[in-house]
């Protein structure tokens, strides 16, 4: 009795400790950062992505459309701006990845001819760029999902901390913007196991394919996960449902059946008033942590169930076997808009972090960003305001199509889009979420 009695005494110490540091964060003002801003013309910095190294935190890249990207020495305090260049070309969605040896990836779009869209060759493939130096330099790149005439879009990726392999899904169409029946899109899936060198032949992960005119019924928001076992976990949005499927051999075999773990009310394509377009696409994440919810899946999205537009999570104990009812993380009552979400789980801690825009405190366009936080795997929620400072969008103006935020031993690092006059940029706020429960 008298170990137990001991037992529950720490418990209940950690406990305190828990809900001390976490009332402490959310009491905090967070300083601000920007990271790069540029004039607006047709359009300005935006769809930003970060990514914190995991040799040495103090060591963070930033991304922006279409070709611009950032390194921070100081943990993100101050920024040098470059271009990235590559023979495939660059055309936009940048997506930043660490690996576990302390190099990055940088993947986005091509543009081979360098015309643009006044070439058929743009969107012919997914590029992947390696940078060994912190973002000083990068290479040439490899390539995965050629396969023209068809358009490869929209994509994202994960490394194996692991094993150091890289997966990627993307959005596959058979020609962008088509309104023919005939014309499909599909979630497509590639891997590297050289540092992005080469790329495994892509293969179709889709049971029900989508159409081409990039809406609520087109395949979109494959964003992939690795479970601690190395199974392989990506949902995305079509025609009003979220589908989940996975691989346990690496990527060469999937579910024969893609599991619909959630409804999308409303499909991924919705309306703030504004934006010139925004999504509510989900966003998949796993705990590889050492922590008590090691293995749980997490998937968060936007949508229109209540009226207005939340944040919604849930969550498999269970390998993507079964899931929870949606919850929305988002804590305000009113009946005002949050959108653009995207979470992160610490790979070292398992807590949460989910960013996005926020208009709860305004009857107007004016719009904040905020963080959730969940040290609980998803079952309580703070919300907390880390933008000093509203800003207003245009709807002249492209706003891009998503934040990020990584968080690694509790550096984290959100980033986001605002406008404030004639200029649009890019920014991060510094938070350090460092006082963890020791075991």
């Amino acid at each position: 009795m008298l170990i137990d009695h001991k037992t529950k005494q720490m418990k209940f110490r950690l406990l305190l400790i828990s809900i001390f540091f976490t009332q402490a964060l959310l009491a905090q003002e967070f300083k601000n950062i920007e990271i790069g801003s540029s004039e607006i013309k047709r359009r300005g910095l935006c769809e930003p992505s970060i990514a914190v190294n995991k040799k040495n935190p103090n060591i963070i890249l930033a991304a922006a459309i279409l070709d611009q990207v950032f390194y921070s020495e100081d943990g993100g305090l101050t920024w040098t701006n470059d271009t990235l260049k590559s023979s495939y070309g660059v055309w936009g969605d940048p997506v930043l990845v660490a690996g576990n040896k302390g190099e990055f990836y940088f993947l986005h779009l091509s543009d081979p001819t360098g015309k643009n869209w006044k070439s058929e060759e743009i969107l012919d493939r997914i590029v992947c760029q390696r940078s060994d130096d912190g973002g000083k330099s990068w290479n040439d790149g490899g390539y995965m999902g050629l396969d023209h005439p068809k358009d490869q879009d929209k994509q994202w990726a994960i490394t194996n901390l692991e094993t150091g392999t890289i997966y990627s899904t993307w959005t596959q169409f058979d020609k962008y913007g088509s309104s023919d029946s005939l014309m499909e899109s599909n979630i497509m899936f590639a891997k590297s196991t050289d540092q992005g060198e080469t790329w495994s032949d892509a293969i179709d992960i889709s049971e029900i394919p989508g159409g081409c005119l990039d809406d609520d019924n087109t395949t979109e928001g494959a964003v992939p996960a690795v479970s601690p076992e190395g199974d392989i976990y990506v949902a995305w949005s079509n025609k009003g449902e979220i589908f989940f499927d996975k691989s346990t051999d690496d990527g060469q075999t999937w579910l024969e059946q893609d599991q619909v773990i959630a409804q999308h009310f409303g499909g991924w394509e919705i309306e703030i008033p504004g934006l010139q377009r925004a999504n509510g696409m989900p966003i998949t994440v796993c705990d590889v942590s050492e922590g008590p919810h090691r293995g749980s899946i997490y998937i968060t999205w936007v949508d229109n169930r209540n009226g207005d537009y939340d944040v919604w999570f849930s969550k498999s104990l269970d390998k993507g076997v079964s899931w929870s009812e949606a919850k929305k993380i988002n804590d305000d009552e009113s009946k005002k808009d949050q959108f653009f979400c995207w979470t992160s789980c610490d790979p070292i801690t398992g807590y949460l972090y989910s960013v996005f825009y926020d208009r709860r405190h305004y009857d107007d366009l004016q719009t904040d960003v905020y963080m959730a936080i969940s040290k609980d795997g998803g079952e309580t929620w703070e919300n907390m305001k880390i933008s000093e400072e509203p800003f207003t969008p245009n709807t002249k103006v492209f706003f891009g199509d998503y934040n990020n935020i990584d968080a690694y031993d509790g550096i984290v690092r959100p980033i986001w889009t605002r406008m404030d006059g004639t200029k649009m940029g890019i920014w991060t706020a510094i938070i350090n979420d460092t006082e963890k429960e020791k075991e």
